[in-house]
């Protein structure tokens, strides 16, 4: 359940917000003043704090200065009066995530303080991810967290001590030889040789050249003592189908493992693939699931991925901004993690700052309406973005005009240059 501050001198309309809230699923804290308020963030784990600006004692920008300082990963939500544009910037500027007009709708604040729990949870997500990943041995490119593919590792691990065939299937760019990899690293062969061949991608005449071997040996005499990866085994033609039962019948020093992203039952039953070929090469079967069906693990790749293509071509880029990811989250990745890995690379080429932003990614990815703007613009109305990321946008503008110089484009700004500082920092660029 998310905890909630909220701060306003005035007990009437304080306790009217905690009831508001409290009813919609929210667990609340009233209070009347901004110091108490302070106080208390060392003894409890709060989420989002709302307070009043204009208040007697600590104003609610003082509240946000000092939560700015010491918890800059709680969120600040400012009430103020319709129309203070210019308060409610100051504000922004002084630390706050966002600001609500008074009289105040109360659904329109419980939108906002979802919003912004969500914000923090998604930054501390992003951060044990970054933390994951630098502790990360993983079994070479394979990185997932998901119950998929932690089932996934644990086939591998079994299977890697036999010489028992294995047949991966999912869709492409699932890494489906990135499996075969891993089995064979861990196997007894991982010594000898490993060889791929792409059955999708030899003319069919030339493939019983390239398999069994003419005036060149084939992959099978290449493997000798190792493995064997034949991907996209559906393709295979009928005549060949039978050449190769024979020739899995007779060899015992290549392992073979097979991949599909067809539907081989599928095909044995329509009589387009041999079924005594079918049950030779699935005695293991590893199912991939698409990167889609993985929920956080296309962060924790993502991360992963940074970290390689910053090493690729020596350049600062450590990870991804909140928004970012938002937008990776949402979009549903057809091309699964090969289409990540050539979105992470070239976002990284493109990087202005150390995280990666949404306007690094390709514009389907950044198109992709997240929950956040759908549920503030609705399906048929452009996204509406929150003060904060109004003034996110405008300051990384500007210091890219600056080149990059945060001195110069704290003058520009007509900041103080330790305020820009602050602020960058809050938002995930560190010095």
């Amino acid at each position: 359940m998310t905890t909630v501050f909220v701060i306003d001198d005035e007990r009437e309309m304080v306790d009217l917000l905690a009831l508001g809230l409290k009813k919609r699923g929210f667990h609340v804290h009233p209070f009347t003043s901004g110091a108490d308020a302070i106080a208390a963030i060392a003894s409890h784990d709060v989420d989002v704090i709302i307070t009043d600006l204009n208040m007697r004692g600590m104003s609610g920008l003082e509240v946000g200065q000092h939560v700015a300082l010491d918890r800059p990963d709680i969120p600040v939500i400012v009430l103020t009066a319709f129309g203070s544009f210019e308060t409610a910037v100051g504000a922004i500027r002084a630390g706050a995530y966002d600001f609500v007009t008074k009289p105040t709708e109360i659904e329109a604040l419980a939108i906002a303080v979802r919003r912004a729990a969500e914000h923090r949870s998604l930054r501390g997500e992003l951060k044990r991810l970054h933390e994951v990943v630098a502790n990360t041995r993983g079994r070479g490119d394979l990185v997932g967290a998901s119950p998929a593919m932690q089932h996934v590792y644990q086939t591998i691990d079994h299977v890697a001590a036999t010489d028992a065939p294995v047949l991966i299937t999912g869709e492409s760019g699932t890494g489906k030889e990135r499996v075969a990899r891993a089995i064979h690293d861990r196997s007894r062969r991982k010594d000898g040789p490993f060889v791929t061949l792409d059955c999708a991608a030899i003319p069919e005449e030339l493939l019983d050249a390239e398999l069994f071997g003419e005036t060149r040996p084939g992959v099978f005499a290449r493997a000798a003592g190792g493995t064997l990866f034949l991907d996209e085994i559906g393709e295979l033609a009928p005549t060949t189908q039978p050449k190769l039962l024979r020739v899995l019948q007779e060899r015992s020093d290549v392992r073979v493992i097979t991949a599909s992203k067809r539907d081989l039952e599928e095909m044995v039953a329509d009589k387009r693939f041999r079924e005594d070929l079918y049950y030779r090469i699935n005695v293991i079967h590893i199912p991939l699931p698409a990167l889609r069906a993985r929920g956080g693990d296309v962060l924790l790749l993502a991360q992963h991925l940074v970290k390689h293509y910053a090493a690729v071509i020596d350049k600062k880029v450590v990870g991804l901004s909140a928004s970012a990811a938002e937008r990776m989250l949402a979009y549903d990745w057809p091309g699964n993690v090969r289409e990540l890995g050539n979105c992470i690379e070239r976002a990284v080429a493109l990087a202005k700052f150390e995280e990666l932003q949404v306007e690094d990614l390709p514009e389907k990815i950044r198109a992709k309406e997240t929950r956040r703007s759908a549920a503030m613009s609705g399906n048929d109305r452009p996204e509406m973005l929150t003060l904060e990321e109004v003034e996110r946008r405008h300051v990384l503008r500007v210091l890219e005009a600056c080149n990059g110089n945060r001195t110069d484009a704290a003058k520009v700004l007509e900041l103080d240059r330790k305020t820009l500082y602050r602020k960058l920092l809050r938002w995930g660029y560190d010095d």
